[in-house]
């Protein structure tokens, strides 16, 4: 794994960025370490004081309590109840602030991507899973120690399909590049006319998330039909999400959204006639991200603002 960091001017301009490879065996203490050495690297990088940097943003990975600077639970790093903020601010003697990477990502694209003209937006990044987050009047909607915003474990499918969170029928088992990967290999194994094994060289192990979209262009009718039935998953939580909070945009996120039109026109059909108010009466836009791998730092750096 790694982390990724960027300074920024005061007005938001993004001067420089660099990353560093993390790993679970650095444990937190050398984790935190690492963070602060990149944020001195940045400094060096374009010859600015270090005395000048105001403070410093984060976002982490886990369940995290930003307004205690605590990470109350990251499993894969095997961190609980860790005094993030207060650490790494002894570290480097600044002030730090620390939220949820996927919320934190939400911001980046609400305040500097592709919703930056809208007060209110929700952002899903599909991937191995769904994350994203929640902005609603430019402010994060985390819920009771930030613990909310879990948009990937919405159930789509009472009794569906086993989540490693131990429930069934969780959005991103149905909806995630990861579940796209599965349904477009099982389409394939009830089709071998189809195109996608062209596209994979004939190896069912090449399937990637963009498999069906290249043989959905080719007029492949079998990807075709993988791609309606991953739309409609997709619809169903973006749906409920719409018919809870009515934001003004839904940003998708992850190497999904750069198939454009093939998925983003069918998105729009499907979400609408699942949505109890129609576009038409009150209009939401479904859009790409823009920020791609930068939405984080961006959002880093709102945090790290909205504080000092």
């Amino acid at each position: 794994m790694s982390a990724k960091g960027g300074l920024f001017s005061e007005n938001g301009e993004l001067l420089t960025e660099e990353k560093v490879a993390t790993c679970s065996t650095d444990g937190f203490k050398g984790t935190l370490e690492k963070l602060a050495n990149l944020s001195r690297a940045l400094v060096e990088k374009i010859g600015v004081d270090y005395a000048d940097v105001l403070a410093i943003g984060v976002g982490s990975p886990g369940v995290v309590d930003g307004k205690e600077g605590i990470v109350l639970r990251w499993s894969n790093y095997d961190w609980n109840n860790v005094p993030f903020a207060i650490t790494l601010s002894q570290l480097t003697g600044k002030k730090v602030y620390v939220a949820n990477d996927a919320n934190v990502a939400a911001l980046g694209e609400a305040k500097f991507g592709a919703t930056a003209q809208y007060q209110s937006s929700i952002l899903l990044t599909i991937g191995t899973g769904i994350g994203g987050g929640i902005v609603f009047d430019g402010k994060l909607i985390e819920g009771y120690r930030c613990a909310g915003a879990e948009l990937g474990h919405i159930t789509i499918r009472e009794g569906g399909l086993p989540c490693a969170c131990g429930r069934q029928g969780c959005y991103e088992k149905y909806a995630s590049t990861t579940a796209l990967i599965k349904q477009t290999r099982h389409a394939m194994v009830e089709d071998l006319g189809s195109k996608m094994w062209e596209v994979v060289d004939g190896k069912i192990e090449n399937v990637s998330g963009r498999t069906a979209f290249i043989a959905a262009r080719q007029g492949d009718e079998t990807a075709q039909k993988v791609i309606r039935q991953f739309v409609g998953y997709l619809a169903e939580g973006i749906a409920d999400f719409v018919n809870i909070l009515r934001p003004e945009a839904i940003v998708i996120g992850g190497g999904i959204s750069n198939e454009g039109e093939l998925l983003f026109e069918p998105l729009r059909r499907a979400v609408d006639v699942r949505t109890y108010i129609a576009m038409d009466i009150v209009p939401l836009k479904i859009v790409g991200a823009k920020l791609g791998n930068r939405a984080g730092i961006y959002g880093a750096y709102c945090i790290a603002k909205e504080n000092i």
